[in-house]
């Protein structure tokens, strides 16, 4: 009966003191300044050039660099 009290102690006392608490998941922080997503790149679909998504133009589903690249597009 001794054995049975001592290892019902041993135990509580794993798991008040000893036993992991679960690790909680963080939210993933949103991005605050949509100029975050400003280095994005794009390629022009006449040209080739690279540049920003937030300069790109975007005519018939496709992206352009400039007004020039759109009409030689078309």
């Amino acid at each position: 009966m001794q054995y049975v009290i001592i290892a019902i102690l041993i135990a509580a006392i794993y798991f008040i003191y000893f036993k992991k608490k679960p690790i909680q998941k963080q939210a993933k922080p949103q991005k605050k300044n949509p100029k975050e997503d400003a280095n994005e790149m794009i390629e022009c679909a006449s040209c080739g050039v690279y540049c920003e998504l937030e300069d790109a133009i975007l005519s018939n589903a496709k992206y352009y660099c400039s007004d020039e690249c759109v009409q030689k597009g078309r």
